[in-house]
């Protein structure tokens, strides 16, 4: 059959409306029930949309799992795997998106939501282009909107891959230009610290006291001046660092005997993220040793470590790079591959064993009040998105 081409006005449409809705991470029922809504009114069978348990087995307990929609189809070729995530980060909450020529921005003081809204409704485009047309022709597809990215990528990572199936290809559709084809991420790994000191009389007898705010200062610092944080370069690999969050202290008259500090450390090499971790574990747990009181006594360090996400690379080959770059090509872009420095959703994906590209969508500065939608890149989303599942 000749190319389904994607009514622009509706795709525009669904989009404006899904990105009003609030829904932060954790919040995204309304997003899926607006999203399920839509496919129902587009004669897609109530029974082929389905909603998972992630969410009652993620760290932030949320009120919806993923939504996973299954398009049945007759049709030869590979199963096809479509996926963006519902929730927006907290500075998008309460946008109110409005045209302003060839992009879309929010007209109030908030970040736009395109993050990743615009995902949502290229896919929910092309699935609904595909119900239009009829599903006998094409070969089985699969839709996943996805809980809880932004916060660590929870709904990604407990996603119920039995619900989803065995899929030939897979793309994600988030941030960033059209063209670029994601192919690879990074792993990252946090962090969660503890010192406790000896807690004294700051103007009566300060020698009595191990200061944690001392311990906290001497690790960074060592870790700072080793080439430890920031980018890690060295002989052993290369990665990144940084702690990023430090609380403790209550009063200016009191040697202070907790703070606590929140790290991340990430590489594209496993080992050289493990060797990152240990080497700000073992700066911590000195630095609480060497810092005593006046009788000797010492501090103590409390760490725990979690890997957030895992570096994957597809080979140069995959099915899934070779459509994406076909699809593009199609609409008259130039694909480019690019390695995430940041983790997607795709991390979680490659670990269940579904092999996904990450696509992007027009979105623009996102994460900040100036987010906005270039919408030529959206509409060329939804084309491809449609091209995928109907091809």
């Amino acid at each position: 059959m000749s190319e389904i081409e994607v009514n622009k006005t509706a795709a525009l449409e669904r989009f404006l409306s899904l990105t009003a809705i609030r829904g932060g991470s954790g919040d995204e029922k309304a997003v899926a029930e607006a999203i399920a809504g839509l496919l129902i009114a587009g004669d897609c069978d109530p029974s082929w949309i389905q909603t998972d348990d992630a969410n009652t087995r993620t760290k932030l307990k949320g009120n919806t799992g993923n939504l996973i929609v299954k398009l049945p189809g007759r049709g030869s070729g590979p199963i096809t795997m479509l996926s963006a995530h519902m929730d927006t980060v907290p500075i998008c909450l309460g946008s109110q998106p409005e045209v302003r020529g060839d992009e879309v921005h929010s007209s109030a003081p908030t970040g736009l939501g395109a993050d990743d809204r615009s995902g949502c409704a290229a896919i929910l485009t092309a699935a609904l282009e595909r119900l239009a047309v009829g599903e006998e022709q094409f070969a089985p597809a699969v839709i996943v909107f996805i809980i809880q990215e932004e916060i660590g990528l929870h709904g990604a990572r407990h996603l119920s891959t039995e619900m989803v199936g065995t899929v030939d290809r897979a793309f994600n559709f988030d941030g960033g230009s059209l063209d670029k084809v994601t192919t690879g991420a990074i792993g990252g790994e946090r962090m969660d610290i503890r010192l406790s000191g000896i807690p004294a009389h700051a103007g009566v007898a300060p020698e009595n006291g191990a200061s944690a705010i001392v311990m906290a200062a001497r690790a960074i610092e060592s870790l700072d001046r080793r080439g430890w944080l920031g980018k890690v370069e060295n002989e052993f690999g290369v990665g990144t660092a940084n702690v990023g969050v430090i609380h403790g202290g209550d009063a200016t008259n009191v040697v202070t005997p907790e703070v606590s500090l929140r790290a991340e450390a990430r590489s594209h090499d496993s080992e050289m993220r493990t060797r990152i971790v240990g080497e700000i574990r073992s700066a911590f747990e000195t630095a609480a040793a060497e810092v005593t009181n006046a009788a000797g006594h010492s501090g103590t360090c409390e760490f725990q470590s979690q890997v957030d996400y895992e570096a994957f690379a597809l080979p140069e080959d995959h099915p899934s790079i070779q459509a994406a770059e076909k699809a593009l090509l199609r609409i008259g872009r130039s694909p480019y591959r690019a390695i995430a420095n940041g983790g997607l959703d795709a991390n979680w994906l490659f670990r269940h064993g579904i092999a996904a590209v990450t696509m992007g969508c027009g979105q623009k500065n996102i994460h900040t009040a100036d987010e906005r939608l270039e919408l030529p890149d959206f509409y060329g989303a939804c084309q491809v998105a449609t091209h995928l599942i109907t091809e």
